[in-house]
């Protein structure tokens, strides 16, 4: 009976243990978020490229090479020549970017 209670004893220790950092990593995450999040812009498509890729050109005149995001290729959105686009891009990589709502 001496082992189940320790056993239990140090069960419990550990859910503790395992909660309290489970916390600590989404606080975490939650503050590393702030730091470089990614821009959203509107384009239009100007050509369909091999694999997904496309060329899209942006409201400024800028032309960025995009790719569309897996949620989109999951539900089979088809982009065509003439598309509105909502696009993700990095602050880091001003020339590529995710493509992640047609807006028609």
């Amino acid at each position: 009976m001496g082992n189940e209670k320790r056993t239990r004893a140090r069960r419990a220790r550990s859910r503790r243990i395992d909660k309290t950092a489970i916390a600590e990593g989404s606080r975490r995450k939650r503050d590393r978020e702030g730091d470089a999040k990614a821009h959203e812009i509107e384009g239009t498509i100007s050509s369909v490229l091999a694999g997904t890729m496309f060329k899209v050109k942006l409201t400024n005149g800028h032309e960025v090479l995009a790719h569309i995001s897996g949620k989109m290729r999951k539900r089979f959105i088809r982009l065509v020549v003439g598309d509105r686009v909502k696009m993700e891009m990095s602050p880091y990589d001003v020339d590529k970017a995710r493509i992640v709502y047609r807006l028609g």
